[in-house]
């Protein structure tokens, strides 16, 4: 039970971690649990019980009945309760749950408009997984009421940030780009595992600022998370995008 007086409920003072299992084996633990052990570092939030994280994960795909196929598993850390108004108590008691639900399927092409919404690049929160995640709900909202499947973000400057749920990539010639991390973007374990993948394949892989102009002209372009892997991106605001081959390479050497 969580209390009423949580501090991840009532301020959203907390991180989280989404993971893969399949046929109830968990993808990636160790790289989940040192990313929110290093977001833990940034809140100021106490050292991450990782024994306890690891075995509530492990745990959530037989508890809830998904040990065949895919799952989802989300781990959440909250502050716990104590504390007036926005202070925490000088020792937060942190609270950790996990709980698991079926996956959506991987690789499935998407189409997004561009949210009004903007990442806060100035924020530390824009490159942690929080639990204060009501702009990407507002812009995934707007994607929804729009037909689409997903929407893509700019930063307080313009420049091309991410997806919703997930990071943004795009082919041009020999380079794959991607929004660098300063543009409010979070370092997502799948953005990092396609970036190994594209140097593998001779891609030259650059971090970026640019506007939405840079997607006009590419090859083609895709988004990425842990749970669908290489997602292409088909159309922006009902224009058509780029299909390109070496997108499927991408997602198959993320396999």
């Amino acid at each position: 039970m969580i209390a009423l007086t949580d501090r991840g409920l009532l301020l959203g003072d907390g991180l989280f971690e989404t993971l893969l299992a399949v046929d109830g084996q968990v993808r990636h633990l160790e790289a989940h649990l040192d990313r929110m052990a290093s977001g833990c570092a940034v809140l100021g939030l106490p050292v991450l019980d990782r024994e306890q994280a690891r075995d509530l994960v492990l745990a959530a795909p037989d508890k809830a009945g998904l040990t065949a196929g895919r799952a989802a598993v989300r781990l959440t850390l909250t502050a716990g309760s104590g504390g007036r108004g926005l202070d925490r108590p000088e020792a937060p008691a942190c609270v950790l749950f996990a709980a698991a639900a079926p996956a959506p399927p991987a690789g499935a092409p998407a189409s997004a408009i561009l949210a009004s919404v903007r990442r806060n690049e100035g924020s530390p929160a824009s490159r942690l997984k929080t639990l204060a995640y009501l702009d990407n709900v507002l812009a995934r909202a707007q994607a929804r009421n729009a037909g689409a499947d997903e929407a893509l973000m700019l930063d307080n400057q313009g420049r091309l940030a991410c997806a919703s749920a997930g990071n943004l990539f795009w082919l041009d010639g020999d380079v794959l780009a991607t929004p660098a991390l300063d543009c409010g973007v979070l370092a997502g374990l799948a953005r990092g595992r396609v970036m190994d993948a594209a140097a593998r394949l001779g891609l030259k892989v650059r971090e970026v600022h640019a506007g939405i102009e840079a997607l006009a002209g590419a090859d083609a372009a895709f988004l990425t998370n842990s749970l669908t892997g290489v997602r292409p991106l088909v159309s922006l605001d009902g224009r058509a995008l780029g299909v390109d081959p070496r997108v499927a390479a991408l997602a198959d050497a993320l396999a």
